[in-house]
């Protein structure tokens, strides 16, 4: 799933699309060492996690990066991959546990650097794109009825967090480039969840519709203009973003 979202958002912004698919088959490797202590890989078994403290669980997370960039050298991928491995989740705070922690402090101050991964922040337009197409495919997994709309709102607000962080500071992306990203990694996903998604009727079934309804339930004088079909689960729009967020979409050409 990564791999076929990075090759398609590299060829939309001109970079190199092989070099992102391989990576994304080879980011991941350093879960290998602990595979069980990753959601991916727990399925129906008990959470190692619940019986450890939100710091443990967090080196163990972050530890998967250093794993895999010691793999890669033992398998002598080469520099390029080894760097995007490394890379592949910059900085990046473990919210989760950072969460948990705080909970658990009891009043204590807890160092927000102890959850948050090594770095260094992408370098490479490949690698901030593994990024963010990890944060992309891991949300779009626990996503109930993937609309269109739900899945455009899930990668703007994912792609927002992330711009918002800083990770991608450091690597060549411009604005226009995170605009296409996203773009590509709708198609795809809503390509994916095709079988889930709720089309709209066609213009003039809806207008029919619209029409007989109105006839039927609308007081004389009101303004049928007012009537409009609503999904039985409002969808999570596009725009749906905190207000603190609006102007950073805006930033990115997304709002």
């Amino acid at each position: 799933m990564v791999g076929l979202l990075v090759e398609n958002a590299a060829e939309s912004i001109g970079a190199n699309p092989l070099l992102a698919r391989v990576a994304a088959y080879y980011h991941d490797i350093g879960k290998i060492k602990k595979p069980l202590y990753f959601s991916e890989n727990i399925k129906s078994q008990s959470n190692k996690h619940d019986k450890l403290a939100p710091s443990m669980s967090a080196l163990i997370l972050t530890s998967h990066v250093k794993d895999g960039v010691e793999l890669a050298r033992e398998s002598k991928l080469g520099d390029v991959l080894i760097n995007i491995i490394r890379q592949h989740h910059g900085t990046s705070l473990i919210k989760f546990f950072y969460d948990k922690a705080q909970q658990q402090s009891k009043g204590e101050v807890v160092n927000e650097q102890d959850y948050r991964y090594p770095g260094p922040k992408p370098q490479s337009r490949e690698a901030a794109l593994i990024m963010l197409a990890d944060a992309v495919e891991a949300a779009g997994r626990t996503l109930s009825n993937p609309t269109s709309a739900r899945i455009q709102g899930m990668v703007q607000k994912i792609v927002n967090k992330i711009f918002i962080d800083g990770q991608l500071n450091e690597c060549d992306l411009t604005l226009k480039d995170l605009h296409q990203i996203a773009k590509s990694f709708n198609r795809i996903l809503v390509g994916i969840f095709h079988q889930r998604v709720e089309y709209p009727e066609p213009a003039y079934k809806e207008r029919a519709k619209e029409d007989k309804k109105s006839a039927l339930s609308e007081p004389k004088g009101q303004d049928s203009g007012d009537l409009h079909r609503e999904p039985a689960e409002p969808p999570v729009q596009p725009g749906e973003v905190t207000t603190d967020s609006i102007e950073d979409l805006k930033r990115l050409g997304m709002s």
